[in-house]
């Protein structure tokens, strides 16, 4: 037993605008649940959002210098071995 499958072209204008109308519903409540839900959120204060971000910023440092290190000696080590 086949089954039709409907596409957007065989729609009719109508429907079609009741299918856009619907989605924008959605849009809309999806909207509104993230300002809801934003509400909720706990927001960190001045001191310990510039605490979080002074941690980061020294491990992204630190990590860049580690990587570069090793780029170094893995680099010198490879072109040792290619003399």
């Amino acid at each position: 037993m086949a089954v039709k499958v409907g596409h957007s072209k065989d729609k009719q204008p109508e429907e079609q605008s009741r299918g856009l109308i619907a989605n924008l519903s959605r849009i809309r409540q999806f909207a509104a649940e993230v300002r809801h839900e934003f509400g909720k959120v706990v927001w960190p204060g001045k001191k310990q959002a510039i605490m979080s971000t002074a941690v980061v910023t020294a491990l992204v440092i630190l990590i860049a210098i580690y990587l570069g290190a090793v780029d170094w000696v893995l680099g010198s080590l490879v072109g040792a071995i290619l003399r």
